[in-house]
């Protein structure tokens, strides 16, 4: 599932490590997310309570599903890592959760055809009688199927920190508002931190294909982030995440040190940082919305975004046919993005009645999946067309819901989010957090 030509990954260095002890082979910048889905390896974990199969869904920090644990060579555990966050290193081990006695064949699975039986409430009313027997066996089992991750019951002997931090403007976020910000701070003279939750800087500019001032979109980021880096005004804080808002400009950050690297007796794994910023620029951009529907949970149902995302900066696809649902421009930017690869689009299924056609793409109009197939992997989807049913062999489906304003911060000293009927989206208020000002999609802007 490697496709020749795309991605920002360095394919002269490979990267050895393992999952559920079978050794595979990625490269210098993949994640292990993007090295497993290069390598057809589509089931990643099993869901909570029914313990139905559950692949990678999004390609950063919000992924919901794909969560595993890296084990140690000293036997401690991390558990529940986000597999699209964890980047490989050589000898990285990692292991799934949730499963008995193995991945494919989970014998709590038998849990999911209980479930019409389950209904909300059902431990509190079913489980308290006999009375005696709640302490004695009904606690202890669920107890016991409680969790997904399992810690490894050690004491955590790695090294953490604490730092604090100062400067005149604090940017969140290193997309195309967050580099321009952190560029007009820093050429003003300002003392400048521009924080950035994923390994690379960029934001979108990495996944999507489109130009700035005549530049390809991740050419422009990267000559911004050179700028940026000879600037002795200016810190850039890669792999970290501003987890709060305080009072008095204060933020909280959380920094990924060691995490994504073997184990460094010297080297902390995380340090938690409090930056006090006379300003600060939230430019966390936003977050795409999946589309409901039967059977949506299937490993290979994936955000469009998140497969371009794949696509153009690791250079992996999650599946060699490939459908696309919704009506945004990010659909036909996948579908277009796939096309143009090489990856076979099985089409694109567009709920709006009047859709405009694509040039070489079949286009169902006015349509929706109504379902789909395949127990440990998407095998194919059920589209209904004006009553007219049809079956599209598919390995993956990308879903365009719209999308969602990262604007949580602006909401962390109690000001409440405003409804906008036209975007559909919940939008910060003017003025939540004194001194923060919001900037590019986190705004509603999808320029």
């Amino acid at each position: 599932m490697r496709v020749e030509g795309r991605g920002r990954i360095d394919r002269s260095r490979p990267v050895r490590f393992t999952f559920d002890g079978r050794a595979y082979t990625g490269f210098h910048g993949d994640t292990l997310a993007s090295a497993l889905m290069a390598s057809g390896v589509r089931l990643i974990g099993r869901s909570f309570k029914y313990h139905r199969p559950r692949g990678i869904f999004t390609a950063g920090a919000e992924e919901p599903n794909a969560l595993v644990t890296v084990l140690d060579p000293d036997g401690q555990s991390t558990p529940n890592l986000r597999a699209t966050v964890q980047e490989i290193h050589e000898g990285l081990t990692a292991i799934s959760q949730n499963r008995w006695p193995m991945l494919a064949f989970d014998v709590m699975e038998v849990n999911d055809l209980a479930a019409p039986f389950l209904g909300a409430g059902f431990y509190y009313k079913t489980f308290m009688w006999p009375r005696r027997l709640w302490e004695g066996l009904y606690e202890p089992l669920i107890r016991r199927a409680a969790g997904l991750g399992r810690l490894s019951k050690r004491h955590d002997e790695a090294t953490y920190d604490k730092a604090f931090a100062f400067c005149d403007v604090l940017v969140i976020g290193s997309g195309p508002a967050g580099l321009m910000a952190a560029l007009t701070a820093g050429r003003a003279g300002a003392e400048v931190i521009l924080a950035e939750e994923s390994a690379e800087f960029g934001g979108r500019l990495l996944s999507d294909t489109g130009s700035v001032s005549g530049q390809a979109g991740a050419v422009w980021a990267a000559g911004a982030v050179a700028e940026l880096a000879a600037m002795p005004n200016v810190r850039l804080m890669a792999r970290t995440t501003v987890t709060g808002a305080y009072d008095h400009g204060t933020y909280g950050a959380l920094e990924r040190v060691g995490l994504h690297l073997p184990p460094q007796p010297d080297l902390p794994r995380e340090c938690f940082w409090r930056i006090v910023a006379k300003q600060a620029v939230l430019a966390a951009g936003a977050l795409e919305r999946p589309i409901a529907h039967p059977g949506n949970d299937r490993p290979g149902v994936m955000l469009a975004s998140s497969v371009r995302s794949f696509l153009n900066r690791w250079g992996a696809v999650p599946g060699k046919r490939i459908a696309v649902y919704g009506g945004t421009d990010s659909a036909r930017a996948t579908a277009r993005d796939l096309a143009a690869a090489g990856v076979e689009v099985a089409g694109i299924i567009d709920p709006r009645p009047d859709a405009p056609a694509e040039p070489g793409l079949k286009v169902w109009k006015g349509a929706q999946v109504t379902g789909t197939r395949g127990r440990l992997g998407l095998q194919a989807i059920t589209v209904s067309e004006g009553g007219t049913e049809h079956r599209v062999e598919a390995e993956a489906l990308a879903l365009a819901g719209g999308w969602t304003p990262t604007m949580h911060l602006a909401s962390h000293l109690g000001a409440r989010a405003a409804w906008d009927d036209g975007l559909a989206a919940f939008l910060a208020p003017p003025g939540a957090v004194p001194g923060l000002t919001l900037a590019g999609a986190c705004t509603g802007a999808g320029s």
